[in-house]
């Protein structure tokens, strides 16, 4: 039996989001993998585009091929792209609620969203740090074989980064990466790399915090103190990790040869050697939930915005990494 398409939520309408996904139907239409989006339609329109409004997602699949399926929900405010509006906060949640319920009813196979802008989503009174944490909430009570995040993984070219911190001042760091927290995020990350990635035996690397990774504790002692009683609880589990390593060497391509994520601590240190590796073709996946959901990793273009010039390539790279997690999980 042929799974349901990808749904796609359009994002903030004022960005890049409506460039990008005509564009990558324009490029997925003939081989696929099938995807419809939750969002206004009649922002889809022109640049060769064609549009096919559905009343069901089950319809894309019938339609993709010719036209670009949508779920079409109006904005109720007009949109100026470059220009986001808090007014258009209702609408872009909305459309997000809307792929997440059609996912855990079957209906789609899994979410793929399109950027947001939060500042005007804060204003609007939105409480989430961001689509992460948001679409964990939307999922917290439905059923999940598997240790719960969220972890937001990275991947570009042959890295995978998974994140113990996220949205967070440097500052803060320390405080915040806790024995506990590095645990849970290596167990998710080890069952995520298992059941989405097909890998049957993951091997992780773990960042250290300090340079040098501490250099046995004249440099920080977050590596002796914090780190390797994780390392020694997930070792004892069965779990492949390494010891806290110079996060300076560890992501050349020698090294990136001997694992299959990287455990970061923090932001910067897993984005940075994603974003060198591949910029424009970087995917963020989010672990731990009881569905798929992926998202390209940039922001919503304001400056460029409406001008022909965004690129469409972390968007495909989405699409097509969230259709590669929806057959692994689908494996006997």
């Amino acid at each position: 039996m042929m799974a349901p398409p990808l749904a796609l939520s359009l994002g903030d309408p004022a960005g890049i989001g409506p460039e990008i996904v005509g564009a990558a139907w324009q490029r997925l239409h003939q081989a696929g993998p099938v995807f419809f989006v939750v969002g206004d339609a009649d922002l889809l329109q022109g640049d060769g585009v064609i549009v096919a409004r559905i009343d069901d997602p089950l319809q894309a699949g019938a339609v993709f091929e010719s036209a670009l399926p949508v779920l079409h929900r109006p904005v109720t405010v007009p949109t100026q792209s470059g220009r986001s509006d808090p007014a258009h906060a209702a609408s872009i949640v909305a459309w997000i609620e809307e792929a997440v319920d059609l996912t855990l009813g079957g209906f789609a196979s899994g979410v793929v969203t399109s950027p947001i802008a939060k500042a005007p989503l804060y204003q609007a009174g939105f409480r989430f740090p961001g689509h992460t944490e948001f679409i964990a909430e939307l999922t917290a009570t439905a059923p999940f074989e598997g240790t719960r995040g969220p972890v937001m993984m990275l991947t570009s070219a042959d890295l995978r980064v998974c994140l113990v911190t996220i949205h967070v001042p440097l500052e803060r760091v320390p405080g915040l990466v806790t024995t506990q927290k590095v645990i849970d995020t290596a167990r998710v990350a080890h069952e995520a790399l298992q059941r989405d990635f097909a890998i049957a035996r993951p091997r992780l690397a773990l960042a250290g915090l300090n340079p040098h990774a501490g250099e046995d504790g004249t440099l920080g002692t977050e590596e002796r103190d914090v780190l390797m009683p994780a390392v020694d609880q997930l070792r004892s589990e069965g779990i492949d990790i390494s010891v806290p390593l110079p996060a300076d060497t560890m992501f050349h391509a020698e090294a990136r040869a001997h694992y299959d994520a990287a455990i970061c601590l923090y932001h910067d240190q897993g984005l940075i050697p994603v974003k060198t590796l591949d910029f424009w073709g970087g995917v963020n996946a989010t672990l731990g939930l009881p569905i798929i959901r992926t998202s390209p990793d940039h922001g919503v273009g304001h400056d460029i915005a409406g001008k022909g010039l965004a690129r469409p390539d972390s968007l495909i790279a989405a699409i097509q990494l969230a259709w590669e997690m929806v057959r692994n999980r689908a494996r006997p």
